[in-house]
């Protein structure tokens, strides 16, 4: 028998996890993907944001989830209102030249992506502890 913990934090990192290495991956694909900027460095750190995410929701504690969500959330915040108000009149924000640049469409997705960070760390505790058993194959 195994517990299962299912909270808010854990759920929602697990399925922006999921999100952002998509987002990671098709990137490589399709540079231009719904207006963004998706350069070489911006998609790896799409699949390294991706992996620890995944990692906090399906591994970690509930805290470990939730302190993981409260930062990503802030960094990911105020990375996309940094693009909006350093990024000059066209929005555009040059993390590293060449390598790294975002856009307002970048911007709006960080903020998002703040912002639900935020809300799933701030949720309250586990909606529930749920008992798993394992029943044997044929």
């Amino acid at each position: 028998m195994e517990e299962v913990e299912l909270s808010m934090a854990k759920s929602l990192s697990t399925i922006l996890g999921i999100l952002l290495l998509a987002a990671g991956l098709l990137g490589f694909a399709a540079p231009g993907m719904l207006g963004m900027y998706l350069s070489p460095a911006h998609n790896v750190v799409y699949l390294v944001s991706g992996a620890l995410a995944l990692y906090f929701g399906t591994r970690a504690s509930y805290q470990g989830a939730r302190s993981f969500c409260l930062v990503f959330g802030v960094v990911y915040g105020l990375l996309g209102l940094l693009g909006f108000i350093a990024g000059g009149p066209d929005y555009m924000l040059t993390v590293i030249p060449n390598q790294l640049m975002l856009g307002k469409v970048d911007h709006i997705v960080h903020v998002v992506l703040g912002i639900l960070f935020i809300a799933a760390g701030l949720s309250a505790r586990p909606l529930e502890t749920t008992t798993m058993v394992e029943t044997p194959g044929p």
